[in-house]
């Protein structure tokens, strides 16, 4: 093994323990399962990442950080209950869904992407850490059929859009203490696009986890029913 090969080996060893560490700040009690699912991540992502451009070359390497803890915002939020119906919209490579999954694996959730592609890497994704409560499939959000208690989303596009696109895909009946309906993250100043939801909540990722790349990033929760 090369000197280059053998520091590249140790740093993204290093990378994937210090990650690993970071979730388990904020989620001790994960099981030897759920820890074993989320330590396959950084391997299984990488190898479909040099295939297909899922994630960002350079976020590749903070895929705990950017990806899946802050997918894990959601669960700050709620804790799903085992009977509850979750769709992710826009899923892209899985997010926020196969972690959200992993962390509720008595919750159901269904997976769509209107790029084929992608759903493709959620199918081997899913199947290769034996994720038993995920369906996925290539569609968009407007097709799809069933009713869930929330749809979760990473900014995919602007509130009143994705509102459009499923409003009429929510349950009536309640199982949690929130509401059941939106739970979007997103990132920035939501004043102007959020103006006309007045019975929306927001929620400061920062005040959940304190790394620095979370300063900006909000949970959205807009009721739908």
């Amino acid at each position: 093994m090369t000197f280059n090969l053998y520091y590249r080996f140790i740093t993204i060893f290093a990378q994937i323990y210090f990650f690993m560490d970071v979730i388990l700040k904020y989620f001790p009690e994960l099981s030897d399962v759920q820890k074993q699912q989320f330590d396959a991540l950084q391997g299984l992502y990488e190898d479909w990442n040099s295939k297909i451009n899922v994630i960002s070359r350079k976020d590749i390497q903070s895929l705990y950080l950017k990806h899946i803890l802050h997918s894990l915002a959601i669960a700050k939020v709620i804790k799903f209950h085992p009977n509850a119906k979750i769709l992710d919209v826009g899923t892209g490579g899985g997010f926020p869904g196969i972690p959200l999954a992993i962390l509720f694996p008595k919750t159901r959730f269904h997976l769509v992407d209107s790029i084929q592609k992608k759903v493709k890497v959620v199918a081997a994704v899913s199947q290769a850490i034996q994720l038993k409560n995920i369906t996925y499939e290539h569609t968009r959000a407007e097709a799809v059929q069933g009713h869930f208690d929330f749809v979760v989303s990473r900014a995919v596009t602007t509130m009143p859009s994705f509102v459009k696109w499923v409003k009429n895909k929510i349950k009536k009946e309640h199982l949690h203490p929130l509401s059941n309906g939106i739970l979007y993250l997103k990132g920035g100043d939501l004043k102007e696009e959020l103006s006309s939801f007045n019975k929306t909540s927001i929620y400061n990722i920062h005040d959940f986890f304190e790394e620095d790349f979370f300063e900006t990033k909000k949970v959205v929760h807009l009721p739908l029913k």
